[in-house]
Formats: structure tokens, sequence, C-alpha cells
């Protein structure tokens, strides 16, 4: 199987980004031969927590990062969305996550929101790079 290079978002609500550092540094492996974006602080975040996974950093979500990243969906510029919203707590720019969620459905793209959804498109990606 030829190896395939995936195009991912990382994004997380503040009170869930350490949950995705921590799934980022499980599958640091998996996740270094793919393309990563991430909004505001997600990227940083685990740009600093795995030094060796470059994530292209989009703007913070309230300052429009979800519509950045739901744009690359809708353009058929990413093939996977890894989100850990926040279910606890309201946000500002709550219309934008949903927007997100909906254009991940409308491009059937591989969603994960928890980390039992991430963890298999983690072992997905493994597949798909013939590890």
């Amino acid at each position: 199987m030829a190896e395939r290079i995936l195009r991912i978002a990382l994004v997380a609500h503040d009170a869930k980004k350490e949950a995705l550092i921590t799934w980022a540094r499980a599958w640091r492996e998996a996740l270094s031969g793919h393309c990563l974006c991430g909004t505001g602080t997600s990227a940083g975040e685990v740009m600093e927590a795995c030094p060796e996974l470059r994530v292209e950093e989009l703007l913070s979500g309230p300052k429009g990062g979800d519509l950045q990243v739901g744009a690359r969906i809708a353009a058929r510029e990413l093939d996977a969305l890894v989100f850990f919203p926040d279910p606890e707590s309201s946000h500002s720019h709550e219309a934008d996550v949903q927007a997100l969620v909906r254009i991940s459905l409308l491009a059937d793209i591989p969603l994960a929101l928890n980390r039992a959804s991430a963890d298999h498109l983690a072992e997905a990606m493994f597949l798909v790079r013939g590890q």
C-alpha cells in the first residue's frame, strides 16, 4: 500500500486543550507523517508538547480560526478533523462551532469529537501509512 499523507486539523476548546495534547503525545508517531493545522493556541500547545510535530497555526477559534478550518474542509483541503469541544461550557462563537461540525458532515470527512474517536482515527492513520 502506498503511503498517503493526510491533511488533519487539530482544534480544542480551552478546557479540552490538555486532552488534545495528551492525545497528540500518544499518537505523535502517527501524526508526524501528516500535514497538520490547528486553531490558535491549540496548534501552539501541541507543537510545544510535541516539538517533532509541525502544526500550521491558524487564527484562534473566536477570531475566525473555526471558519478557516471550515473553509478548508469545504474546499476539500482537509481530510480529517480532530475537535475536542467542551460540552460543559457555552461559547461566544457557538454558531461557528456548529458550522464546523456541519461542514465536516457535509464533506463526509472523519470527525473525531473525543479521545475514543480520535484514537480510532489515529489507528487508521497507521494503516494509511502502511505501518
